[in-house]
């Protein structure tokens, strides 16, 4: 798969029968459909469903960064804030083929379902340390 940032090839790590698409250029992570979901759930992060779903049924996000093309259709993603400030964005394809984080995305994401749900922080950092394992964050 070729990164939709800098057009490098990514490598595939895998996890618990999870493939995470990785570009060791830009650092950036492609998650295709559902594989997000099956790490949270490898991690036993619960009630991130609805938080998930709020940020893909967001509207697009209005910023002048530069959209980014799906690696498997070439669409144009969707912007998505992921944080109340507005200033965490992710790229989704509009076709649900996944999601693309630029590099630190995923650590944010992970800082928030964190904040939003105390009884899970020790989950979210069990994704946190495997991430920074793999990923070398």
């Amino acid at each position: 798969m070729i990164c939709p940032v800098c057009k490098s090839a990514m490598v595939i790590v895998e996890y618990s029968d999870i493939e995470l698409d990785y570009c060791t250029a830009c650092k950036g992570v492609w998650f295709d459909a559902g594989e997000l979901e099956l790490l949270l759930d490898a991690a036993d992060v619960e009630d991130y469903r609805v938080f998930l779903d709020s940020i893909i049924e967001k509207p697009e996000a209005t910023t002048s960064e530069k959209k980014r093309r799906c690696p498997i259709c070439n669409a144009k993603m969707k912007k998505s804030c992921i944080d109340d400030a507005n200033q965490v964005l992710i790229d989704i394809c509009r076709h649900e083929h996944g999601i693309w984080f630029d590099n630190l995305e995923v650590r944010h994401l992970l800082k928030l379902l964190a904040e939003k749900s105390p009884d899970n922080e020790g989950s979210s950092q069990r994704v946190m340390n495997f991430l920074a394992d793999v990923f070398k964050y």
